[in-house]
């Protein structure tokens, strides 16, 4: 789908690196969770001294694009098989996720991981998510609502993090609306989202807070934010520092605005590259001001009309309300379809010729993104709501929604067999060079250049048709 990745890869640097994850002092702050905690997790100030390196040489996973696709990850680390879809305890993902030192949370079994308690968060870096190692239908994480209703998959004051195939569905209504996101990335250096979904979030489905830098999301679905508050994309929300932020091959749709809302500090670099955007309500694409004046490319995307946009509503705007600078825009090979303002005339005064910084791919068509982020794009296999919502994509159809619906049943699945706990399918590893009684995920038993873990999760992704 998409053309070269041009970012300069930089060394790692692991003793810096280590001597920060060791920093484990934060102090209290207001986050984007809507708490004020004193938790493991990095300072301010050693998450601004990580983001100066780009991460590992290597890439997160091969394919990963954008200015998060050198993160680490849980790579050379500890598999950690999730057992259980308990909130907590031995094998759970709350286990995985709240453990210390590189680690791969995979997963051996599927349906619905719904935290009773407050959903952890993922604070101490080198983590890998690997929700394509599920069997059958794969995960869906939720709350129980109520006052532990909070974000269930929160990125915090840490950085290296690897996030792939996981689903959102908040099905249940929690008491602080501002901390009731899908997916939240807060303080956090070297993130990456890929080929999630989420839904029903009452606050955005994804959502950048405070000083992230190097982050990339992307081939994922965010659909069916809740009123008022439907919202797909906060990209940025108080942000102290310039920004690398890619968000690429994703679909929003069945969401109000902010499709996506774009408002970062002048200095930063910030693409918006081969996405579809559907059905909004008053606005799609937000570009804002308010920190200085976001420059943003945004090229090769699909803005869709559906049943709740109007001729009012705008495609591309430029949102200058509390302005403090001139914001920078980048147009290229959009596509807009049905009857609505396409691009605000207020653009046109800070548009320019070329990129706002050099992209990180070379974009691919309007048309071949389309058919790309309708096909492939979120957690695969596809449950019923991602289903629907590509329908609804291809023939117009679907609307915003008022309340969350129901989180689709999982058939009985039965994982793939493991018998040395390395993560991978005894029976790949007998047809691809690897020992099936030896603890091997990172030797590389082909030598290609790719540990073996790596390997079958790439495996993993072309059964799915990724």
């Amino acid at each position: 789908m998409y053309g070269a990745f041009v970012v300069k890869r930089q060394d790692y640097f692991p003793k810096l690196l280590l001597a920060l994850a060791a920093m484990s002092a934060c102090s209290p702050s207001q986050g984007g969770d809507g708490e004020r905690h004193k938790k493991k997790g990095l300072t301010k100030e050693a998450i601004e001294q990580v983001s100066q390196s780009k991460g590992d040489a290597e890439l997160a996973f091969p394919g990963a694009v954008g200015y998060g696709a050198h993160a680490r990850g849980g790579r050379g680390g500890k598999i950690m098989p999730v057992t259980t879809l308990d909130d907590d305890g031995p094998g759970s993902l709350r286990e995985c996720i709240e453990a210390e030192g590189p680690r791969v949370c995979v997963f051996r079994v599927s349906g619905v991981i719904r935290f009773t308690q407050r959903p952890p968060r993922i604070l101490n870096p080198y983590l890998t998510i690997a929700g394509q190692t599920a069997p059958g239908d794969g995960i869906t994480l939720a709350h129980s609502g109520g006052a532990v209703g909070r974000t269930p998959l929160l990125i915090k004051n840490t950085h290296d993090i690897v996030v792939r195939n996981i689903r959102v569905r908040t099905d249940m209504a929690g008491t602080e609306r501002g901390s009731e996101d899908s997916f939240t990335i807060e303080n956090s250096a070297r993130v990456i989202l890929d080929h999630v979904s989420g839904s029903w979030a009452r606050d955005e489905l994804v959502n950048g807070y405070a000083d992230n830098d190097w982050i990339t999301i992307s081939n994922s679905i965010f659909s069916y934010g809740i009123p008022k508050h439907d919202k797909c994309a906060l990209m940025a929300s108080d942000p102290g520092n310039a920004q690398h932020f890619s968000f690429i091959g994703n679909l929003c749709a069945h969401n109000g605005d902010r499709n996506p809302d774009i408002n970062f500090p002048p200095a930063s670099c910030v693409e918006v590259l081969n996405n579809v955007f559907y059905n909004a309500q008053s606005e799609f694409a937000e570009v804002w001001e308010s920190y200085g004046g976001t420059p943003v490319s945004i090229a090769g995307n699909v803005f869709k009309a559906g049943p709740n946009t109007s001729q009012s509503t705008v495609g591309i705007v430029r949102q200058n309300i509390g302005s403090k600078g001139p914001a920078t825009i980048y147009l290229a090979d959009n596509a807009f379809d049905g009857d609505f303002v396409h691009i605000a005339a207020s653009t046109q005064g800070i548009s320019r010729p070329g990129p706002t910084c050099p992209l990180t791919i070379t974009p691919a068509s309007a048309q071949a993104a389309y058919s790309a982020v309708l096909g492939r794009a979120g957690t695969w296999p596809r449950d019923a709501i991602d289903v629907q919502v590509v329908s609804d994509v291809r023939n117009r159809t679907g609307k915003i929604v008022s309340a969350p619906g129901i989180i689709p049943a999982f058939p009985k699945a039965v994982p793939y067999p493991d018998s040395d706990n390395d993560g991978m399918d005894d029976r790949w590893e007998q047809a691809n060079g690897g020992n099936a009684a030896a603890y091997d995920p990172w030797d590389d038993a082909d030598r290609n250049g790719i540990n073996n873990f790596d390997s079958f999760l790439e495996y993993l992704n072309k059964e799915r048709g990724l």
